[in-house]
């Protein structure tokens, strides 16, 4: 398979693409709020979205233009409003967020995405988003700084921009993947993030565009735990113009694999942003599931531990409070022996085993706090009863998710 080499970019970083923000004041003063991404080139699109029976207009418009349009060119955000909640009114005002954006880049409102993010329950104020989009328009670049405008616009408590971009060679050509993404709380996504944006040069069928979407949240967004609430916004979207001029990709050949590894990493790398930085986060947690019976069962345990309060309070106080984690596993729904597994903390300071054979190992409590005190803490469970392994991500959890969260719509 082809080598993914990770380069400094986001979404003006593939062939094709253009980025704008601007400060539209649609809730935030004095920062950039709203941003586009744009390609010329027809794009074939594919995307994930909530699977909150409570879904967003923006959600709406978004899948009926996934599931019918055989193109798309650009997407707006707006950071702030959630569009939510808000019935009819709300739809329309994605048509006119469309159309506006339609008529002046010169295509149809079917090709152009919304997106929105922040308090659920506002209308948005159209004076300002219309007037946004204008200088969305004026503002389009497809330099460095224009996709890094573009990361700061869409955050809400999000305390820093989130991006990554790969090129790998598929058919001869080097072709390059890019994304940015928002997400810092209500995040337990059963579908994919809080807001993500990717763009590719790469030649490929919308079914396989989608295919290959679909599948890797499973193992990448799905694996983020915040906080245990899943929006009402989940947004992602993958945008693909074919500039790069490898041969089209149509069916599930070697090509089709290396992109698929290639998304799988920069989904990942983004993945594991949103969880280090979630609302009052000081730590990025990782739990690992190995030598599990099936994929489905790793997966299981792993997401179950990452979603314990309990333990993301324990990692936060540095402690080696291990019951905890036994307990997470234990009521997962995942059947297994307590006496076979074992259970180790790791983090740049070092590793240490913790549980084994049922019982507490005899470990240092000052080496485990000091293993636990890192940036990155990644608690690795074995279970000794199969080859399956998996990966969920979250973060400790804070006084300070409390403080951001009691008075986030004032």
């Amino acid at each position: 398979m082809a080598e993914i080499r990770e380069i400094e970019g986001g979404v003006t970083a593939a062939r094709g693409f253009w980025a704008a923000a601007t400060e539209a004041g649609i809730k935030y003063k004095n920062r950039k709020d709203m941003a586009m991404v744009y390609s010329k080139t027809p794009c074939r699109i594919a995307g994930t979205f909530t699977s909150n029976v409570v879904k967003a207009a923006c959600v709406l418009w978004d899948k009926e233009i996934v599931n019918s349009s055989d193109y798309g060119h650009a997407i707006v955000v707006n950071a702030g409003i959630a569009n939510a909640c808000t019935g009819q009114q709300g739809l329309d005002y994605c048509r006119q967020t469309a159309e506006t954006t339609a008529k002046l880049l010169g295509v149809q409102p079917e090709e152009v995405l919304v997106a929105s993010t922040g308090v659920i329950g506002m209308q948005l104020p159209m004076d300002r988003i219309l007037k946004g989009v204008e200088g969305l328009h004026k503002s389009l670049g497809n330099d460095r700084q224009s996709a890094l405008d573009a990361a700061s616009a869409i955050m809400t408590t999000d305390t820093h921009s989130k991006e990554v971009a790969v090129t790998f060679q598929v058919g001869g050509k080097e072709v390059t993947l890019g994304g940015m993404c928002k997400g810092s709380g209500m995040i337990h996504p059963n579908m994919c993030t809080m807001l993500g944006f990717l763009t590719t040069d790469l030649a490929i069928s919308k079914e396989l565009l989608q295919e290959a979407l679909r599948k890797d949240v499973q193992d990448t967004y799905n694996m983020v735990s915040v906080d245990g609430d899943t929006s009402t916004n989940d947004t992602l979207l993958l945008l693909a113009n074919g500039e790069a001029g490898n041969p089209l990709i149509t069916e599930k050949n070697e090509d089709y694999e290396t992109f698929a590894a290639a998304l799988n990493y920069v989904n990942t790398k983004l993945a594991k942003m949103m969880a280090g930085d979630g609302e009052g986060a000081t730590a990025l947690i990782e739990t690992k599931v190995v030598n599990a019976p099936t994929k489905e069962e790793a997966k299981i345990l792993a997401k179950s531990v990452i979603c314990s309060s309990l333990t993301k309070a324990a990692i936060y106080g540095h402690d080696a409070n291990w019951g905890r984690i036994l307990c997470a596993l234990g009521y997962s729904g995942v059947t297994f022996n307590p006496e076979a597994i074992e259970l180790y903390f790791q983090s740049e300071a070092g590793t240490i085993q913790i549980f084994k054979d049922g019982v507490a190992t005899d470990y240092s409590e000052e080496e485990a706090g000091k293993i636990l005190s890192g940036p990155e803490v990644r608690i690795l469970v074995d279970m000794k009863s199969g080859k399956e392994s998996a990966c969920a991500w979250g973060c400790d959890l804070t006084y300070d998710y409390v403080k951001i969260n009691a008075d986030y719509r004032s």
